[in-house]
């Protein structure tokens, strides 16, 4: 109830309720947008270091000043011998890509898992379901930039620029260049998804069971969800990184590399079974903290934008009472 010129309105919105424990219903596909944008570009700028560090380690053929034994020792020769920016080599592309690419994501994530759980906690189905969809979008976007980044992160890369780089992947190997690994990283990412999908959800529903803004769930959700998604697909990401960068072909100059199954066949024969959990160690690393960061970032930003556009739409309420109660005092 509010008080408009002596009189006691009802006012249309719930005033006292928590604004975060109705996002579901209230919120839009564009705060979605916005908030998973500011996710993505935040999570891939500051965990982008040990992000070059994982490529460097999934290697197939690492030349000898390039032969590291731990993701410390990895990140420490890189800083030695070739400098502090050499990390954040090919960034620019990931930025580039992580903006609309999250953006997406998290619209298509929300909206289908709205309509699929129908306000329901604790429905897997729709949370998997909601994640598959939603890779499909990111990865077409992502796809391109992770070619121009891990080919950018490589030792000894000859490419001046992200643009210099696209270009050049263009002019010798064509459009497809930037698409080959597309279906290995669906083949990786819907998985990952699903499962990372479901454990977030599954830890929220102990951790945080009424959906309110909760910074150390959302953050501890986040970690675990991703460095278990990581663990479980680290053999395909290996594979992923192979086709994107197509390191055996520059060395032995064969044809290009297609499709997980030769790569697969690739990794085993240079390196074995062990072949395809290089990088582990940096991968999880990377996750856990990279996931906690988007979570933490997304959920403040949703819950901020809402909070803006309740507050918005209570003002206009109220404004639109008092002219509505001062209308008749007028009219007398």
């Amino acid at each position: 109830m509010v008080s408009v010129q002596g009189r006691m309105c009802d006012i249309p919105f719930e005033e006292e309720r928590d604004p975060y424990e109705s996002l579901p219903p209230s919120s839009t596909s564009a705060t979605h947008a916005l908030a998973g944008a500011a996710a993505g570009i935040l999570e891939h700028s500051v965990m982008y270091p040990v992000d070059c560090v994982k490529t460097r380690m999934q290697s197939l053929v690492p030349d000898p000043k390039a032969d590291y034994r731990s993701v410390y020792d990895a990140f420490c020769k890189i800083v030695k011998y070739e400098g502090l920016m050499t990390t954040a080599r090919g960034i620019n592309a990931v930025v580039g890509g992580a903006g609309p690419a999250h953006a997406l994501y998290f619209a298509c994530y929300e909206h289908i898992k709205k309509t699929l759980s129908k306000g329901q906690t604790g429905n897997h189905f729709a949370h998997a379901t909601a994640g598959c969809a939603a890779t499909l979008v990111h990865d077409a976007f992502m796809n391109p930039a992770d070619v121009i980044k891990q080919r950018m992160q490589m030792y000894n890369s000859p490419y001046k620029s992200c643009y210099h780089c696209a270009k050049t992947v263009y002019r010798s190997e064509g459009y497809r260049a930037f698409y080959r690994s597309y279906t290995t990283q669906l083949t990786m990412n819907i998985p990952f998804q699903v499962v990372h999908f479901m454990t977030y959800e599954w830890i929220q529903d102990h951790l945080n069971p009424d959906r309110q803004y909760s910074p150390l769930s959302h953050v501890i959700s986040g970690g675990v969800a991703g460095s278990t998604a990581a663990a479980v697909t680290m053999p395909l990401d290996v594979c992923k990184t192979l086709l994107n960068t197509q390191e055996n072909c520059a060395r032995t100059h064969i044809s290009y590399i297609e499709g997980m199954v030769s790569a697969c066949r690739t990794i085993y024969e240079f390196q074995g079974a062990w072949g395809f959990f290089r990088g582990l160690q940096a991968r999880v690393i990377f996750q856990f903290p990279a996931t906690a960061i988007s979570w933490s970032v997304y959920e403040f930003c949703k819950f901020f934008l809402t909070k803006r556009q309740t507050e918005s739409k209570q003002i206009s309420s109220v404004n639109t009472l008092s002219v509505s109660a001062s209308a008749p005092e007028r009219a007398r």
